[in-house]
């Protein structure tokens, strides 16, 4: 299952037409995939440079043509004599702010086309290294030529890339077995639902609603303030606004009551606000 049809399955779950994800989950991976449903999707900015956590397993002994199982052995296999110590000791360069080159199967855009319909068309992919930034990436354990690991890597990291670069560290080549996000920002596990979860509340409006994260969650690092009906107006209008919200922050949540976001204002100086995002 693509990251679309999980938009889709959620489409007919809800009968909301305008569903976005926020970052691409490669199909053979789990986990966490954050969805913005409605008018929603307009904070879908400020999620974009969320950092991203993962578990999963690497297997030695050949790597693939897309970097993960779901590609074909780009070389023979062999049946690599590792230790925990080694993979470790080669695995402690990922870490901080590095290049990455991400795989020819991608979906980074060369003119306009994704890369891996290039790739599958036996084309050219001329792609550039991007930087990246990877906070932690521990092996776990090693089982015979799979490892487990945990990795915590900013927006547009490639945990395939990784897992292949470290097989060629290793002189065995590698690729990523298994993947599961943790974490995408502040949406964790313990936050998700089944899609078998949500298709039990279909067409039962208010119940999808409460099992949704309460919008006052939501991009954490943003006060939330409450408006009156004249400061309410003024944003909805486009017009800046008085609130009551004294701390230093440059952007705030704009409620009006407990639940319903109005939008998402821009602080001009002290107390006054402009509008950038009206929810509507």
């Amino acid at each position: 299952m693509t990251s679309h049809d999980v938009v889709n399955r959620l489409r007919k779950i809800t009968g909301e037409r305008s569903i976005g994800h926020l970052g691409t989950l490669d199909p053979m991976a789990t986990g966490v995939l954050p969805l913005l449903l409605g008018k929603f999707t307009r904070l879908a900015q400020y999620f974009s440079s969320a950092e991203k956590s993962y578990s999963g397993t690497i297997r030695f002994g050949f790597a693939t043509e897309t970097y993960d199982a779901e590609g074909e052995p780009a070389g023979p296999q062999i049946e690599p004599a590792l230790t925990l110590e080694q993979v470790r000791a080669a695995a402690a360069r990922f870490h901080g702010e590095m290049q990455q080159m991400p795989p020819s199967f991608s979906a980074k855009k060369i003119a306009g086309t994704p890369a891996y319909k290039l790739a599958r068309e036996g084309k050219p992919v001329e792609l550039k290294p991007a930087t990246v930034s990877i906070a932690s990436f521990e092996i776990v354990a090693l089982d015979g030529a799979e490892a487990a690991f945990t990795m915590s890597i900013s927006a547009g990291g490639y945990v395939r890339s990784v897992a292949h670069e470290l097989g060629q560290d290793l002189g065995c080549g590698a690729h990523l077995s298994s993947l599961r996000r943790t974490r995408a920002g502040a949406f964790t596990l313990a936050d998700a639902c089944t899609l078998e979860e949500l298709a039990a509340l279909a067409g039962d409006v208010e119940a999808l609603e409460q099992r949704c994260v309460h919008p006052r969650s939501l991009l954490p690092e943003m006060p939330c303030v409450a408006g009156d009906a004249v400061a309410l107006g003024r944003l909805r209008n486009g017009a800046q606004a008085n609130l009551p919200e004294f701390s230093q922050a440059p952007l705030v949540k704009v409620f009006a009551g407990q639940r319903e976001l109005v939008g998402i204002a821009k602080r001009v100086a002290g107390t006054l606000f402009q509008p950038v995002v009206v929810m509507g």
